[in-house]
């Protein structure tokens, strides 16, 4: 069976069940914000919840906020926004160029570097919000 087709079996499975939102919660990693990179959108501090399986079903496309592997630094992730790309290659930029390290200065970054695409805000509560794919902020 081809990749493509088990990701559609996957897919329908998932969908004619309803458990992806549940299924993504329990697999979802949970991270920190440091630094200013993404600001305003994602603030020092504040607690996102990622979905680690959000591309199973589809790639990364672009305005959508990823976790993604430093290309050359080992154990270090960084939370950018995905400005443009082919299958294989992304551009992935910070909301704030002033203070962000992103492809500007790293390059593109593989496929398999992205981890995982923000979901929720979850802490401090009274900042709780769906993370939504945004197009008009990026600069490309």
């Amino acid at each position: 069976m081809s990749r493509k087709t088990a990701r559609s079996l996957v897919r329908l499975a998932v969908a004619a069940l309803g458990l992806f939102p549940l299924l993504a919660f329990l697999a979802g990693r949970r991270v920190i914000v440091s630094g200013e990179s993404m600001l305003p959108t994602l603030r020092p501090g504040e607690r996102v919840l990622f979905d680690r399986l959000a591309y199973v079903i589809e790639r990364p496309r672009r305005g959508d906020v990823v976790l993604a592997r430093h290309p050359s630094r080992p154990g270090l992730q960084m939370i950018k926004r995905v400005a443009g790309g082919g299958p294989n290659e992304y551009v992935l930029l910070g909301d704030n160029p002033a203070g962000s390290t992103d492809s500007r200065t790293l390059g593109p970054f593989r496929r398999s570097d992205i981890v995982a695409r923000a979901w929720v805000v979850y802490w401090p509560v009274e900042r709780f919000r769906v993370i939504k794919r945004r197009i008009e902020t990026l600069g490309t």
